[in-house]
């Protein structure tokens, strides 16, 4: 009786447990693959998402979502080296790991197209390593709708939105921030993360947004709501991109300026249904 080929193991990541091999070629870049979702799943869903890790904060992350059985997606940055083990520990124990960026650097990586893909192409390299693979899950340092990237170079990320989705990538933005990328109480965050629509915004470094996240979870999950990592087949969030409205005058046009207070670098989650009536 002949059996059925198995997966190959991951001489990457050897303890990545059979089950989730799949993974490996499933999550990794695939210019061929345009099947993304662009509507909810019908399901009562929550997608918590970590960015600007791994820190110190990661392994009390992993070991919180464990006590509830939630699973997230991390979206890491290369800043702290001797965290990069955590990016396995993270995918082994089930979460999806996604690219956010090598140095966070806006002024580099905005700099021009060719210096976002050097940056990204670095951290995938680094994930790389740890999982076996280069995931195709990205998060744009300040999300898709910064305008920061404007000041640098003036159109880029109408290029980047298209550019990254031709190269096999796919980004994901939020719906709702919980305010918590600024100095937040752990309260706030709560309050922010639980009102009605969608729940808030996680991030990897803040000690205040751990204390609050047993709380953000038992809310939802009271209201019904299961909390999953991003896969192929989950809904893609996606920002209006910020594009800079030419001003007709006697001199030629100018683009209008771009408003440097409007900063997104902290991680958040969302949900894939907002009906309001699983509030009350």
């Amino acid at each position: 009786m002949e059996q059925e080929p198995q997966p190959a193991a991951n001489a990457a990541n050897p303890n990545e447990p059979a089950d989730l091999i799949w993974r490996d070629t499933d999550f990794a870049v695939d210019p061929s693959f345009h099947s993304w979702s662009n509507k909810d799943n019908g399901h009562k869903t929550v997608y918590i998402t970590v960015d600007d890790g791994p820190s110190r904060l990661t392994e009390q992350y992993l070991d919180l979502f464990d006590t509830y059985n939630v699973k997230a997606t991390f979206f890491v940055t290369g800043q702290n080296p001797e965290y990069y083990y955590l990016i396995q520990e993270a995918c082994n124990r089930g979460h999806t790991i996604g690219l956010h960026s090598m140095s966070h650097d806006y002024g580099q990586i905005y700099q021009s197209e060719e210096a976002f893909f050097k940056d990204l192409d670095q951290i995938g390299q680094v994930v790389k390593e740890q999982i076996g693979y280069v995931p195709c899950f990205i998060r744009f340092p300040g999300g898709s709708s910064n305008t920061q990237a404007e000041g640098y170079s003036p159109g880029l990320m109408p290029k980047l939105v298209n550019s990254v989705q031709a190269r096999g990538y796919q980004y994901y933005d939020w719906s709702l921030a919980s305010g918590d990328g600024e100095d937040r109480s752990t309260s706030e965050i709560v309050s922010m993360s639980t009102q009605p629509g969608e729940p808030g915004y996680d991030p990897a470094t803040k000690q205040t947004t751990l204390e609050a996240l047993p709380k953000v979870i038992e809310h939802y999950q009271a209201a019904g709501y299961t909390f999953e990592a991003l896969d192929r087949t989950s809904w893609v969030c996606h920002h209006e991109v910020y594009r800079t409205e030419p001003e007709s005058t006697n001199e030629g046009t100018e683009g209008e300026e771009y408003d440097e207070t409007y900063d997104e670098t902290y991680e958040e989650s969302y949900t894939d249904e907002t009906s309001e009536e699983e509030y009350a």
